[in-house]
């Protein structure tokens, strides 16, 4: 009996979910989806954040470090001829203007002379880059210092291509020939430089060697005299030698008078013979 009721309720309450569920309307294929998308929705945006937040602080990084070149002069005298106004200029004493508009030739001049800073700061980098790379690769300095090299050569990316576009609007084809140009000009600046180097060191170099050269004739001087007093003394003692010999082959005067008695001797052993 208690059996049979237990089984009547358990069937009783399976029909009743199975009714429950299906009355139930089936889920939509995009609300399935929504967990989905929402986690791929704040993975994006957290990942997005942080690279904003870690570019934002490396572009601080970079622009709070310091210059690896000094004020670019040049650039700033060619910007300011360029963009200098004729009409602020200001009218002097007798009613003409002071300033009037800056001839094409002073621009070029002042282009040119940007060009060849570019050129002697692209030197200077190509000559810093790999004694800097070795000397980062064994610990020696830290990575402030190669991030500034690293930021000076996009700075002269920029810098040589404005110079390019600038020179290019007052000729054709010229930005082709400019830096070719200032090259040239470079070079011939290093030479006046080890021509003018040279020419200081001049007069140190001919005082030094016109005191090197007295100094070498008195040190010859002196052997040449101590060379003659050397033979004066060795003829005075071969002529000594040499007169003694010549008395001793000639027999001389004690070798004569040796002589003569032995003569007169032999005549007297004669004599008494008789």
């Amino acid at each position: 009996m208690d059996n049979s009721t237990n089984s009547t309720n358990s069937s009783s309450s399976n029909s009743t979910y199975e009714n429950w569920q299906a009355q139930q309307p089936p889920k939509s294929f995009w609300t399935n989806l929504t967990l989905p998308i929402l986690y791929l929705t704040i993975l994006i945006g957290s990942l997005y954040t942080f690279s904003t937040l870690y570019r934002k602080r490396q572009v601080n990084k970079a622009a709070k470090l310091e210059s690896w070149f000094p004020p670019h002069q040049a650039r700033d005298v060619y910007l300011s001829l360029l963009h200098l106004d004729p009409s602020e200029a200001s009218e002097g004493a007798d009613g003409e203007k002071k300033l009037s508009k800056v001839p094409d030739s002073v621009l070029k001049a002042a282009l040119m002379r940007r060009a060849l800073e570019d050129i002697q700061r692209i030197m200077q980098l190509r000559t810093s880059k790999p004694a800097l790379q070795n000397l980062l690769q064994r610990g020696s300095v830290g990575d402030e210092l190669w991030q500034r090299l690293l930021r000076a050569e996009k700075e002269m990316e920029e810098e040589v291509k404005d110079v390019v576009n600038e020179a290019n609007a007052f000729a054709p084809n010229w930005g082709q020939t400019i830096f070719q140009s200032a090259n040239e000009m470079h070079q011939n600046d290093l030479l006046r430089k080890s021509i003018a180097d040279i020419q200081e060191k001049l007069a140190a170099d001919k005082t030094w060697w016109e005191g090197r050269r007295a100094g070498m004739q008195a040190e010859l001087l002196q052997d040449l005299d101590t060379d003659g007093k050397a033979s004066e003394t060795g003829q005075k003692k071969t002529g000594g030698s040499d007169d003694d010999a010549v008395l001793v082959e000639s027999g001389g005067p004690a070798q004569d008078q040796g002589g003569a008695g032995a003569k007169k001797n032999t005549k007297g052993k004669k004599g008494g013979g008789a």
